[in-house]
């Protein structure tokens, strides 16, 4: 892709692991609401390269998207337990700011982060803990309808049905990724279900990669690593995307040691 990717929500969690798999792959245009310090910044992208706007204010958006290839939206209210008028102004208007300006500008995709919360409630009492492990062999594989657990999951559902409309009206190619329980070093700590939605960086990483180079039309997927036991399917991702996770939570204790190392 020779112009440049636009990436809203740089500096958080997820924007920080896409950078340090592929920021070396593209030129990045990295908006955030605050400034990204220099010290943060990847290899091969400088001050010049980021934007200091808000994903709800609609000019600050176009202005952003000007002459871009493609946009990773990452931008958002990132807690669970957001309340209304949050993911409302931040989630769903934003989202829509950002959609609405790649139509209007030509962008040729927009690679979405959706969230396990969009699908919480799939989790029923009658489901859990079994669904957390190996000898369950239920799955949802994105075709399911969403089923939010928390407002913040509802925002998100919001988010993948307007990249819908916006690939059916538009025509822009669109991936939903439904981000499972990101870390870095190991899985989350003596926690079944976030060891079974595992995404380790470096699989995320390259799950946004694909999401930049694959052809598709519209997708809702996935993003957790090669976890021995979970309950989201990654055939989809795997098939459309060419999605090939290196990590599995079943490599280390349910305290997140390595097994190897102990």
């Amino acid at each position: 892709m020779d112009d440049p990717v636009l990436l809203t929500g740089a500096g958080g969690r997820v924007g920080r692991a896409i950078l340090s798999g592929i920021s070396g792959e593209y030129d990045w245009r990295l908006l955030d609401r605050e400034p990204v310090s220099a010290d943060a910044l990847p290899a091969g992208v400088s001050e010049d390269d980021t934007v200091v706007a808000d994903v709800t204010d609609e000019w600050q958006v176009r202005e952003a998207v000007r002459d871009v290839g493609a946009v990773v939206h990452l931008a958002g209210d990132p807690r669970p337990n957001a309340p209304w008028d949050s993911v409302l102004r931040n989630n769903i208007d934003g989202t829509h700011a950002v959609f609405d300006a790649a139509a209007a500008a030509g962008v040729d995709r927009v690679v979405f982060a959706s969230s396990n919360h969009a699908v919480g409630a799939y989790e029923t009492d009658e489901r859990t803990p079994d669904l957390y492990r190996t000898n369950d062999d239920y799955r949802l594989d994105g075709s399911e309808l969403p089923r939010p657990s928390n407002l913040y999951g509802v925002s998100k559902a919001a988010g993948e049905t307007l990249g819908r409309y916006f690939h059916d009206e538009y025509g822009l190619s669109v991936a939903c990724v439904r981000i499972g329980n990101l870390t870095e070093d190991h899985p989350p700590r003596e926690y079944e279900r976030g060891q079974a939605m595992w995404l380790s960086h470096r699989d995320c990483a390259h799950l946004f990669g694909r999401c930049l180079e694959a052809e598709y039309d519209y997708e809702v997927v996935y993003g957790i690593s090669n976890n021995d036991r979970r309950y989201y399917s990654l055939e989809r991702a795997r098939e459309v995307l060419g999605y090939d996770p290196q990590d599995n939570s079943a490599d280390y204790t349910f305290e997140g040691e390595p097994k190897d190392a102990a």
